[in-house]
C-alpha cells in the first residue's frame, strides 16, 4: 500500500516536504506516514484524495489507502 501513495506522490510530482506541507505536517513526519511508521488521518487522507482528484476523478479514499 504504502508503494502506492509514494506511487501517487511522484505522478503528482511532488517531494515528500512538499506533500507534507499540503497536508499539514513536516517533511519527516510525512515520510513516517509514507513509509506506514505512522498512519494518516482521516483529514490528510482528504487532502491527498482532493490532490488526486484531477488526475483520477473516481478516485476513493478506500482506493488510495486500504487496497
Amino acid at each position: 500500500m504504502y508503494n502506492k501513495i509514494r506511487g501517487y506522490r511522484n505522478m503528482l510530482k511532488l517531494s515528500q516536504e512538499e506533500m507534507g506541507k499540503y497536508i499539514g505536517v513536516t517533511k519527516q513526519s510525512y515520510h513516517l506516514k509514507e513509509t506506514g511508521k505512522t498512519k494518516f488521518t482521516k483529514e490528510e487522507m482528504k487532502k491527498i484524495k482532493k490532490l488526486l482528484l484531477p488526475l483520477f476523478p473516481c478516485i476513493t479514499i478506500d482506493e488510495i489507502f486500504f487496497s
